[in-house]
């Protein structure tokens, strides 16, 4: 039975912090994982896909190797679409290489990961669901589930045909909330429908309500002066019925001491407060942006090394805060070493696997019109 009164902050081993050479700044990601547990959080959540490996490996040197393992609990997924893997053997033999990586000895929470519409036949010829099942029943996992990226017909069709699963990871945040393709709503009002706890992905929309448009800024600050903007989009999902924790992708240790600053004695969002998100959600509405992520999954398989999310980053420069010279900046800084915004030869692989079902090729045409 899965805990619900886990600490409601998760931390997310996506966006580690990095040295100068590109790679994940072990040190400092020390320094962030015993500041987490110093304050008595405890969930660490990663993926056989991140960095390339690199984040799993960041998470055994940093917390793994360094901490009593009943001190922490420690999330990894399996993804079907991961470099290397081709069949159903390669897809489960994930499993063995996140412990060996993480040198975890057991993994609390796995996932299938970015289970959606284009995926999921994939994980159900791979029987990668019962998979699962055996390798809990072997003590290798403590709890399965899935994180999220479909469709609403689809979140309900596999809570019905795998009620079993203990847990589901979805997008959920202000911004999205009423967002028709990410449907943050619909999918927690289904996953309370199945009592399924939740873990929740994606609070601060990759970093965008950290640094929301100035109008948004401004209902929020002057609701309370003293409170961090990303603290906002962390208590409103934490503040929801039914979540296990929610990840925070946290870069840096001044990120990791504002989310603590607030998250170590959780309070839920007061109903004044409640009113000043929501009107901060109405003011988000009318604001043009591409909404990326960052996530980078459209990034591993595109064919011409284009590097969508920091293109989508400089677009969003002009977008919001009509910088177009430093957007324009920022795009040429972006594609000096990869491939340009007018490389791309609509294949198609990066809307195959966004979770946010951005159309990444049109996008891709106005910022080569717009920038080169």
């Amino acid at each position: 039975m899965i805990n619900l009164s886990t600490p409601k902050l998760g931390f997310g081993l996506m966006r580690l912090p990095k040295t100068p050479s590109g790679a994940i700044d072990i040190e400092q990601t020390k320094e962030m994982v015993d500041l987490f547990l110093e304050a008595g959080q405890t969930y660490f959540d990663t993926a056989y896909v991140y960095d390339a490996g690199e984040s799993e490996k960041a998470a055994g040197a940093a917390l793994v190797a360094r901490h009593p393992r009943e001190a922490f609990t420690l999330a990894t997924k399996l993804n079907v679409h991961a470099n290397g893997c081709t069949d159903a053997e390669s897809a489960k033999k994930q499993l063995e290489i996140s412990l060996d990586r993480t040198g975890a000895g057991y993994i609390d929470y796995y996932l299938l990961h970015a289970v959606g519409d284009g995926n999921i036949g994939t994980y159900d010829r791979y029987g990668i669901w019962d998979f699962v099942k055996e390798a809990k029943a072997k003590g290798l996992i403590r709890h399965w589930g899935f994180s999220f990226h479909g469709s609403t017909g689809l979140l309900e069709r596999l809570l019905t045909e795998h009620a079993d699963a203990e847990f589901v990871q979805l997008q959920i945040n202000y911004a999205d909330w009423e967002n028709q393709n990410v449907a943050s709503r619909i999918n927690y009002e289904t996953a309370r429908r199945h009592h399924k706890p939740i873990v929740v992905m994606e609070p601060v929309k990759g970093g965008f309500l950290a640094q929301p448009p100035e109008r948004v800024a401004r209902i929020l600050k002057s609701a309370n002066p003293d409170a961090s903007l990303p603290s906002w989009a962390i208590r409103y999902v934490a503040s929801k019925e039914g979540i296990l924790t929610v990840l925070s992708g946290m870069s840096n240790v001044a990120q990791m001491k504002d989310n603590l600053s607030y998250m170590k004695d959780f309070h839920p969002l007061t109903p004044q407060e409640e009113e000043a998100v929501e009107k901060a959600r109405l003011a988000l509405q009318d604001v043009e942006t591409i909404p990326c992520t960052a996530c980078r999954y459209c990034t591993e398989g595109c064919p011409m090394q284009i590097p969508i999310p920091q293109i989508f980053s400089a677009r969003n420069l002009d977008l919001i805060w009509s910088s177009p010279e430093r957007a324009k900046g920022r795009y040429q800084y972006s594609v000096k070493d990869h491939g340009k915004a007018s490389d791309c030869i609509a294949c198609g692989q990066c809307e195959s696997v966004c979770p946010q079902h951005i159309g990444i090729i049109e996008a891709l045409k106005t910022c080569a019109e717009q920038y080169e």
